[in-house]
């Protein structure tokens, strides 16, 4: 078999070929590597030289490259381009994959030889970023089972290779149950309040289902405005059960037990290498260091958010009866009845705001913002393959010079998985430079219109570009410290902090143009949307410390035994609840964050990192939001930065103080400025 994935790729900037990339291509090309890659290893361990940082540990660093590049191929493909074929080789793969990465770390002669180098070598005489590999290197063998006898080693074997699989077929099964649903209305007259766009999408997706009228998926493109403007209570009712039960229903891709499973594993795992918790483990290696840090910052986030939210909650209820006579608002109420009290109180209507934002436009302006800040250059290469019909690809210049090539991939299809996500095709390192790609699932052209974002499809937009700036813009040495590879709680900075440009008139003015008109945004309007950022901050607030709490609450000390996931979940979340509970729907069952993706004991970080950019923006605010040299320090001690030093150094390095946990209260309008 011509297997392209056995070797270099040939295409001019290393490329991924992914039109001659099959699903049958991987296991092989897996097996193969593997193998040679624990070959290149055992002759690490064989060499008779004393061990050293460059015959050990920078050795090392060329192993697996291709097993590396192959992997997060198979993984990447099957989030964004899935196919039954696809899935299948991921379930072969994961154990795969873990078997090897336990062959490597539970290797006793390649530890003894790191160790060597850990003890015996002088630190002074290595630069900053090899001392952080040497760490990273020693530690992370320790933190996998180097030291244990070899009957707990085949034990943390099987435990890893059982949640490789499980965290696959979870992310399956909530794709297979997500797409089973659709909700069909035969007319218009049901979906009243619903805005123009949002009907054209429908009538879209109801002929690709070759039906009549009007088609609603729980893709969020479709999801979202249907919840926020549909008038019908009934129909949202029923969106809103359907969306909340993904996972929970009585059928094959019921992901109960699945879970169970693998928090018993995380935590069977964690005490095998002397841990009392998951979250002990993950937290180690975290700005947070410890669960008693992760739990008080939650509470005094909580404390400050719970009053605030309490209040906003009185306004939802008193305008729900009064206004919309509705006694006892429900969980398919609340985003219907907030999109009115915003309409009424900020004369906000965000619908109208879509004309504004074509997706075009949109990039373009994320572009030119790139350009101002970090001077980067994007050109159109459609010579370059790509996964998919809808994706697009760039060449990405600094200085002229060729920086990083950038996909991006913006609209719904029904093989990819929901929500939006940075990741890599290739890394960066000495003499390689990265290829990253922007995921998300937007709301699509319709026969009369471009693709119109809302303004939170902007932020989101805007958030995923910054993950993609820390990958294009990493300038290290090794890619095991490059790019978006830093401790879990600060990767959220980049991303964040991007966010805050879509609130600044000037940067807005780049790209915030009408698709028809091409008049821009009043500062009025500009007002009006940075009030919003504040609009109901406490119950916004409240809902993200509730996933948090949750996602601690598996994977923390504080965690039993988890014999029934809806009862556990409903303990955790009804406190930061206002909304009676509902029996049907459970969110754990589709928590892909933590149960298929990196977040597990670390849902917190997202408000931890949200508390750095507030304080880091403010630093902007005070020079300028294009400030070359604000943006100079950014880039440098940040973004080019990846994991070669400590987050809170590098932060220090930038800012000059540490961040002020205040900012974020002061930004979300829950502390006096």
């Amino acid at each position: 078999m011509n297997n392209p994935l056995l070797q270099a790729y040939s295409t001019a900037e290393g490329t991924t070929p992914f039109d001659i990339i099959s699903p049958e291509h991987f296991i092989p090309a897996l097996e193969e590597q593997i193998a040679a890659t624990l070959e290149a290893i055992d002759k690490i361990v064989a060499q008779t030289a004393p061990p050293t940082f460059e015959n050990t540990i920078e050795a090392l660093t060329t192993c697996g490259d291709l097993v590396e590049r192959n992997s997060s191929l198979l993984f990447n493909l099957n989030n964004a381009a899935t196919s039954p074929e696809l899935q299948q080789v991921a379930q072969q793969a994961a154990p795969l994959l873990a078997h090897f990465q336990n062959n490597v770390r539970l290797n006793t002669g390649l530890y003894e030889r790191i160790k060597t180098v850990y003890d015996t070598t002088d630190f002074d005489t290595l630069t900053e970023e090899q001392k952080m590999l040497l760490t990273k290197e020693f530690k992370s063998f320790v933190r996998n089972g180097a030291q244990l006898n070899e009957k707990d080693k085949e034990t943390l074997r099987n435990i890893d290779a059982s949640l490789a699989t499980l965290s696959v077929e979870f992310g399956s099964k909530v794709l297979a149950d997500k797409n089973a649903y659709t909700l069909h209305v035969p007319s218009v007259t049901a979906l009243k309040g619903l805005p123009e766009n949002a009907i054209a999408t429908a009538a879209a997706t109801a002929k690709e289902h070759k039906k009549e009228g009007y088609v609603f998926t729980l893709d969020y493109p479709s999801y979202v405005p249907f919840m926020t403007y549909v008038e019908d209570r009934n129909l949202r009712k029923e969106m809103s059960i359907a969306f909340g039960k993904v996972g929970f229903q009585d059928n094959e891709n019921n992901t109960t037990e699945i879970i169970k499973k693998i928090v018993a594993l995380r935590n069977q795992r964690a005490k095998l290498l002397g841990y009392a918790s998951h979250a002990a483990f993950v937290l180690e290696e975290r700005m947070a260091r410890d669960e008693e840090s992760v739990f008080a910052f939650l509470d005094t986030l909580k404390e400050k958010a719970v009053p605030a939210a309490q209040k906003e909650w009185e306004q939802v209820s008193r305008f729900a009866e009064e206004e919309l006579q509705i006694p006892t608002v429900e969980k398919w109420d609340t985003a219907f009845i907030s999109e009115k009290i915003k309409l009424r109180d900020l004369a906000l209507d965000e619908e109208a705001l879509r004309p504004y934002f074509p997706l075009k436009n949109v990039v373009n302006g994320i572009f030119d913002i790139a350009g101002k800040l970090f001077q980067l250059d994007f050109k159109p290469a459609t010579d370059i393959s790509t996964y998919a019909k809808e994706v697009t690809a760039y060449r990405v210049f600094k200085n002229k010079t060729l920086h990083a090539i950038l996909y991006l991939d913006f609209f719904p299809r029904a093989n990819k998985r929901s929500g939006a996500w940075m990741t890599s095709y290739r890394g960066q390192k000495k003499g390689q430079r990265p290829h990253v790609s922007i995921v998300c699932n937007f709301t699509k052209p319709t026969a009369t219109a471009p693709s119109l974002l809302t303004f939170n499809e902007v932020q989101t937009l805007f958030h995923e570009f910054g993950h993609a700036l820390h990958g294009m813009l990493a300038n290290t040495t090794y890619a095991a410290l490059s790019g978006t590879n830093v401790y879990w709680d600060f990767v959220e900075l980049p991303s964040q902090i991007m966010e805050n440009w879509c609130f600044q008139k000037e940067a807005l003015d780049l790209f915030a143009r009408h698709f028809e008109t091409d008049a821009t945004l009043s500062q009025d309007v500009i007002d009006k949307l940075q009030k919003k950022a504040q609009f109901q901050q406490g119950l916004q607030t409240s809902r993200q410390l509730s996933f948090s709490y949750l996602d601690m609450s598996y994977h923390s000390t504080k965690n039993e035994a988890v014999t029934d996931i809806k009862a556990h979940e409903k303990a955790i979340f009804d406190p930061l609840s206002f909304t009676p509970d509902v029996a049907e729907n459970c969110m754990s069952t589709s928590f892909a964050h933590i149960f298929q993706g990196g977040y597990a004991a670390g849902y917190y970080s997202y408000k931890w990192a949200e508390v750095l950019d507030a304080d880091a923006f403010e630093l902007f605010l005070q020079n300028g939001i294009f400030d070359r040299a604000t943006a100079q320090a950014f880039e440098k001690h940040i973004l080019s930065k990846g994991g070669t030093a400590h987050p809170m150094d590098l932060y220090l390095k930038f800012r000059k103080q540490p961040p002020d946990s205040d900012a974020l209260l002061r930004r979300a309008g829950l502390v006096e400025h």
